[in-house]
């Protein structure tokens, strides 16, 4: 299927994603979710994430603003989507910044099982053992053995396994598959990663829940280029980050599947 047919996927199924986010873009995550056509929620209480999770099409777990409440409630709702088939996507932000943000990253990755680990290049080379830099919540470097750690830390764990960057890269453990649209005014402004980890909900939680793992990863794929495709055309638009992010929602939201698949460079690399 191409990118732009998951595109429309999304919108006839209007997706319900249960987000456990980064609260300094919670907001920015929920428009960009909103624009491409599915229905964000966002709730954090231990009372009732558990609850929401069951019910959602997706779970998106991100570890941008961490508190020992927030690691419970990422938890929680994990193991919930587990029980019931519904797919969990989990962004280690700022993982290797911190000790504390080490313990997290291994707590849920131990206790939950993931359809997408989704993460920025150094985020994601600390995640799967081929070593990387994190200063802050930013990368600030990764090894050149990145996607062949990336291959074999699918296969180990059978999930997709996403690194973000100047090129993206996806992988189910078989194929790879290296993503070159997007716009350097994404990474100016705050939430374009948090918002994409919402949008690869979306994405993977309109997938037929008895689909290979093969079938998630394409809808990754076709997640990352949507985003960066919206990401180039609002740029088009845009005098700096204040008005790209505007544009991006615009973009987002008018953005069409013959656009994305006409746009799209994808480069599978078996």
């Amino acid at each position: 299927m191409k990118p732009g047919q998951w595109l429309i996927k999304v919108r006839d199924a209007r997706p319900l994603v249960h987000n456990i986010t980064n609260v300094v873009v919670t907001n920015v995550a929920a428009n960009a979710l909103l624009a491409i056509g599915a229905s964000p929620v966002m709730a954090y209480a231990h009372e009732e994430v558990a609850d929401m999770a069951k019910i959602a099409h997706a779970v998106a777990l991100n570890m941008g603003t961490l508190t020992p409440d927030v690691i419970t409630a990422m938890r929680l709702a994990g193991m919930s989507a587990n029980t019931y088939g519904v797919p969990v996507v989990f962004d280690p932000v700022g993982v290797g910044a911190t000790p504390y943000r080490n313990e997290a990253a291994f707590l849920i990755t131990s206790s939950i099982r993931l359809n997408v680990l989704r993460g920025n290049a150094g985020e994601i080379g600390l995640m799967v053992g081929s070593g990387g830099q994190v200063t802050g919540v930013d990368s600030s470097g990764a090894s050149a053995d990145l996607p062949a750690a990336m291959q074999m830390y699918a296969r180990q764990h059978r999930t997709v396994v996403v690194a973000t960057g100047e090129e993206d890269l996806v992988t189910d453990g078989d194929t790879l598959w290296r993503l070159t649209n997007g716009h350097p005014l994404l990474s100016t402004i705050t939430g374009s990663g948090c918002s994409l980890t919402g949008l690869l909900g979306a994405f993977v939680g309109v997938v037929d829940k008895d689909s290979p793992l093969t079938t998630y990863a394409q809808a990754a794929v076709a997640a990352i280029t949507c985003f960066n495709v919206a990401g180039e055309r609002a740029a088009q638009v845009a005098y700096g980050p204040g008005t790209f992010q505007a544009a991006l929602f615009d973009a987002l939201y008018h953005l069409t599947a013959d656009e994305v698949n006409e746009a799209a460079k994808i480069e599978q690399m078996d």
